[in-house]
């Protein structure tokens, strides 16, 4: 008998009080311990989370908290090696526990530099401009996102252990929200050693994380209107758990990843030989084998070209053959166990079934030879190859999944079909084209886009950089329609809106400005009565506002801004062709327009403002002819505080509205500068 399991709740480390789940090496069959949940009062933990981990979280800006799990990935990463040996006793080899552990790690380093570069450093967030409600402009609205007050429930899929975790948590938290993590019993061990490391960290704020080893109780009996559950899992267990009669009746958002026949498409004009066949014979293979098979992204049908079969299936062939399968901590064994038993039970299973209606070409022997291991004792499956000859007839590849490295192939006549077979998945998380015909490329991702969460084309140009057909990554979104789930996680801040509520706000341009923090149109300008350049960062007030003195744009301005831009586009300088044009005359240039209300802004002496720091959303309204006069006016509309670097003055970016108008007090280009901006404290030490 080995270890207990535990749970982190309420700030502690419990065991269940029953016997639990036993829990089993993969490799070799040796029971390493047991887990269960039993005694747990879950009223508890969500009240924990509720009262401690929430209102931590909330008090902390964006900034804050992409800073506390910069450092904990930064922890996490020093302590990776122990997740490792870990990690082998899954079944994993390092090369699948680099996607788990590494991977995972990755991913909360890239929502805090998302959460650093793309979010304010507040406690909320200002979506979408502003929208006009009154022909005055007197009463306006804009939607803001504000941290749920509740709990987000993370029930994760064995698979992936750290990954399924982390990718989770780190936009809740990032959000302000607490995460109470339920990972799939089998592999929960690994999930407890992260965990671990989490908590001894003291990163976290007590109550911002929970785990619950073992079974979910009656937890999601106790959720309110203010929480959200994530699954990922069986779409089977993630209907059932979408149905639960609490979240039914407190409309609480239930997102769901579910596992999925994913496929991946030759294109039909590419020919052995061609880099694009190697290519998508070593990308089935390496999906078929990665993770032993048990990827929710994972290729499980090939659609490949009627008159590439043969040759496709005698290349997979020789690759799958290359697949060494055995004790993931040998040298040379690529392709460790499955999970366990069960699983490998399941597979058998969903196999026979697939094959009623497809040929097993390549592996489906239970005689196999594996390295280091005794078959019997761990959970050992074949790399397995099916033939589906008459695709659109038979349904068995595109209903039935075997969670491990088994894949069918199944022929197309002509592109229009492969994009119906690619939709008989009845909705997928990835789907891959592999072509350097970009006019077909276009065919099949718009044909196939709809039922798809995420497409990947891959040819010669792009493949030394790809991540691959099977790797979510921060930054873009995963999930799919249909039977993948209907939901979507990552996707950068999208991610981490989905645990806020969005609210819009009505109210005056004044009233706006103030709870946005935000300069809004209408809303009151200030006069300070000194230059804004000359005011440090702490002093600056959101509405402060700069209107300059008049300038006439005159012939020479024009002659001279052509000659040092090497702009002599004709509607500045040839006077018949200007006519005709759309101005009717000689205008100035856009960019002079902007130049020259630089020039009329900018506060020439040292002071407080270091940088311009760039230039948003420019637009040129109306043209500026010669003799028109202008004048710009400069108002303060956010603040960015920073958190200063070693060595560095601390500063802040300040966001100013700009608007340039003629003499009939019309706009002629409206945008937005950005500057970096000294804070006061600093200097005055000096």
């Amino acid at each position: 008998m080995g270890t207990t399991i535990q749970s982190h709740v309420c700030g502690e480390w419990v065991s269940g009080t029953g016997a639990g789940q036993p829990l089993f090496n993969a490799i070799n069959g040796s029971e390493i311990g047991s887990a269960g949940s039993d005694g747990i009062d879950f009223t508890e933990v969500l009240r924990f989370a509720r009262q401690h981990g929430g209102p931590a979280l909330r008090q902390m800006s964006f900034h804050q908290r992409a800073a506390m799990l910069k450092r904990l990935a930064q922890h996490l990463m020093e302590k990776k090696e122990l997740f490792y040996t870990v990690s082998a006793v899954t079944g994993a080899t390092r090369a699948d526990g680099w996607v788990d552990i590494e991977g995972g790690i990755g991913t909360v380093f890239s929502y805090a530099s998302i959460a650093r570069r793309e979010l304010p450093n507040e406690r909320f967030l200002v979506e979408g401009a502003a929208e006009r409600l009154s022909a005055k402009g007197g009463f306006i609205g804009r939607h803001i996102l504000v941290p749920r007050e509740g709990v987000s429930v993370h029930i994760n899929a064995f698979n992936f252990p750290c990954w399924g975790m982390l990718e989770k948590i780190a936009p809740s938290l990032l959000a302000g929200v607490p995460a109470i993590v339920k990972p799939a019993t089998v592999t929960s061990f690994l999930t407890e050693a992260m965990v671990r490391e989490i908590v001894a960290s003291g990163l976290l704020p007590p109550g911002a994380l929970q785990l619950v080893c073992g079974g979910v109780g009656d937890l999601l009996s106790h959720l309110d209107e203010q929480d959200s559950v994530t699954f990922t899992g069986s779409a089977s267990t993630g209907r059932r758990l979408r149905v639960h009669p609490d979240i039914v009746a407190n409309s609480i958002p239930f997102n769901m990843e579910a596992d999925s026949l994913n496929c991946c498409i030759l294109g039909a004009g590419v020919d052995p030989g061609a880099p694009e066949f190697d290519l998508f014979v070593r990308e089935v293979a390496r999906e078929m084998s990665s993770k032993t098979g048990q990827k929710c992204t994972a290729i499980r049908r090939i659609i490949v070209p009627a008159g590439r079969v043969d040759a496709v299936v005698s290349a997979l062939r020789a690759r799958l053959e290359t697949v060494t399968v055995g004790d993931p901590a040998l040298e040379g064994v690529r392709m460790g166990p499955l999970v366990g038993n069960a699983q490998r039970s399941d597979v058998w299973e969903a196999l026979r079934a697939i094959s009623a209606g497809a040929e097993i070409v390549h592996g489906g022997k239970t005689d196999f030879e594996v390295q280091g291991a005794d078959i019997a004792k761990g959970a050992f499956f074949p790399p397995t190859l099916l033939l589906c000859k008459q695709p659109f007839a038979r349904r068995e590849a595109h209903d039935i999944e075997a969670f491990g490295p088994v894949a069918t192939v199944m022929p197309y006549a002509d592109t229009e079909e492969a994009i119906a077979l690619a939709r008989l998945g009845k909705g997928s998380l990835a789907g891959s084209l592999v072509t350097a015909d970009d006019a077909e490329a276009v065919q099949v991702i718009l044909g196939t886009a709809a039922w798809h969460g995420r497409m990947l084309v891959l040819n010669r140009h792009c493949a030394k950089e790809s991540t691959g057909h099977g790797s979510p990554l921060a930054s873009l979104v995963h999930g799919g329609p249909g039977r993948a789930g209907g939901g979507e996680e990552l996707g950068g801040v999208r991610a981490i809106k989905h645990y806020m509520q969005r609210t819009a706000i009505q109210g005056s341009p004044d009233t706006i400005t103030a709870i946005t923090r935000e300069f809004n149109p209408g809303a009151r300008q200030i006069d300070a009565g000194v230059h804004p350049f000359r005011r440090y960062f702490e002093d600056l007030q959101i509405g402060e506002t700069l209107i300059t003195h008049r300038r006439t744009v005159t012939e020479a301005d024009i002659v001279n801004f052509g000659c040092v831009s090497g702009d002599h586009f004709y509607a500045h300088f040839d006077e018949t062709a200007a006519k005709d044009s759309l101005f009717g005359k000689r205008v100035a240039h856009g960019y002079f327009v902007i130049s020259a209300a630089a020039g009329m802004f900018v506060s020439p002496a040292p002071g407080p403002v270091l940088a311009n720091y760039g230039l948003e959303n420019l637009r040129f309204v109306e043209p500026v002819g010669i003799g028109d006069t202008i004048r710009a006016r400069l108002t303060a509309k956010r603040k960015i505080a920073k958190d200063p670097r070693p060595g560095e003055q601390p500063n802040g970016v300040v966001a100013w509205d700009v608007e340039v108008s003629n003499q009939h007090d019309k706009p002629v280009a409206v945008y937005e500068i950005l500057t970096l901006v000294a804070m006061r404290g600093e200097a005055e030490a000096k």
